[in-house]
């Protein structure tokens, strides 16, 4: 991921946006909350290449995500 940098100097080592210091959560936060890519890319100052690399990064990190069954006890 060329766009997605983590860098414990920068914004406390949260996944952001190549060359910027915006964090992948508040592009994915933007979204979820109805913002347009447009809107995005205005606010923050980012490109559309970088919505959807932080689109990518986020199902990346889901498909490893190892889901267990909690059994309730009785």
């Amino acid at each position: 991921m060329e766009r997605i940098i983590i860098d414990s100097k920068i914004m406390h080592g949260k996944p952001i946006i190549k060359g910027t210091r915006v964090p992948v959560d508040i592009i994915l936060g933007s979204l979820i909350s109805g913002m347009t890519y447009e809107e995005i890319e205005e606010e923050y100052g980012v490109k559309r290449d970088d919505i959807l690399a932080a689109i990518e990064y986020a199902a990346k990190f889901v498909m490893g995500e190892e889901i267990y069954s909690l059994k309730m006890r009785s």
